[in-house]
């Protein structure tokens, strides 16, 4: 272990042991609060380009499974923690060996508290994890010189190449086209599970290349960046809402069918990312236990219009789902897959190949 520190944009500096990849990080401090499924979380493509500090006082406790990642690759850019541990039950691998092999530093022996209270309340900002000897005045130029978060497209550079799934008792019920902006894997395979062929795209599939598949749904799974900084993806949905499929958003989907509705998204302070963040269901008075990770959100609608909220965070009110009225057309800012996380929104999948196998059964009449 050696001497080490993250530095963010502010000057605020936090020293520790080093660990993981030799190297200078560059991204966006951000903090989780999710207490298990750390593989999940730095595989998630939605934290592409950020340094992840988690505010669970133990990381590493039982290694690296073979089958759990969220993509084919880490995707956090740096990992800060109170405790790492690298521990390597049997048939896994220890997550610092893992980090290091995928060149990501770790901070850890600080006092996460801290960090995450000073980014909650300062927001998230655009920091330097250091473990390669890097001075701080050196790291502070390289801060200067990296882009912020907004304004930053960031999907070509974690979504894949078109591929298929199916039910593992193959049992199709439909045919669902899956926009990679950069999916979670669990979003298909739960999408598989219920009963649907999955045709899993690249992010800049058009509404001609969704149309060839002739699809029964469609859904806009999540990814990282800035929705407001997706025109070309923007009018893609657009597009794809003329084909009249039935048609759901997840977390950056949500935001990009927002934004092809006629509203509008923001950057969020500090962001939402954990595994217990309660969401009122609007039309019932359900609260869920929902699994989060954006740092945008979605300016509610204005008047008596069309977009209907159909979910809202008990947190700080901001919009988590939303609903076109009279059309199978909605989304949730929130992960029902969760992985890691509670469960209670996982029906929404089910509900959407539900929708989907309506929807070709309707056009077989």
């Amino acid at each position: 272990m050696s001497a080490a520190y993250l530095l963010l944009e502010d000057g605020t500096r936090f020293d520790g042991e080093g660990a993981g990849a030799i190297t200078t990080a560059l991204g966006e401090a951000v903090f989780t609060t999710g207490m298990t499924g750390y593989q999940e979380t730095l595989t998630d493509p939605s934290f592409n380009g950020q340094i992840i500090t988690f505010s669970a006082p133990m990381i590493g406790n039982y290694g690296i499974e073979s089958d759990v990642g969220e993509s084919d690759r880490v995707q956090a850019i740096g990992m800060v923690c109170r405790e790492a541990r690298n521990a390597q039950p049997p048939g896994r691998t220890g997550l610092l060996d893992w980090l290091a092999d995928n060149g990501v530093p770790v901070l850890f022996g600080i006092d996460t508290r801290a960090l995450v209270q000073h980014l909650r309340d300062h927001g998230a900002q655009r920091s330097a994890l250091v473990t390669d000897g890097t001075t701080p005045e050196e790291a502070q130029k390289l801060i200067a010189a990296t882009p912020e978060m907004a304004g930053q497209d960031l999907a070509a550079g974690v979504s894949r190449p078109r591929r298929e799934q199916d039910p593992a008792d193959g049992a199709t019920r439909c045919t669902v086209a899956l926009l990679d902006y950069g999916a979670k894997d669990s979003i298909g395979d739960l999408i598989a599970e219920a009963g649907a062929h999955v045709v899993i795209v690249p992010h800049d599939a058009t509404a001609a290349d969704i149309a060839a598949i002739n699809p029964d749904g469609i859904l806009l799974a999540n990814g990282p960046g800035d929705p407001g900084a997706m025109d070309a993806h923007v009018a893609n949905v657009q597009a794809m809402l003329e084909l009249g499929v039935p048609v759901f958003g997840i977390c950056l989907g949500h935001q990009l069918l927002a934004r092809a509705l006629g509203l509008s998204t923001y950057k969020l302070r500090f962001g939402h990312r954990g595994a217990n963040h309660p969401v009122l269901e609007t039309e019932t008075g359900r609260v869920l236990v929902t699994s989060q990770n954006h740092g945008f959100a979605v300016q509610p609608p204005e008047g008596t219009g069309n977009v209907t909220i159909t979910h809202k965070s008990l947190y700080d009110d901001t919009v988590e789902g939303l609903r076109l009225t009279g059309r199978p057309v909605w989304s949730m800012q929130f992960h029902p897959e969760a992985s890691p996380g509670p469960h209670d929104a996982r029906d929404a999948l089910v509900s959407f190949v539900d929708e989907a196998a309506a929807y070709r059964e309707s056009r077989s009449n």
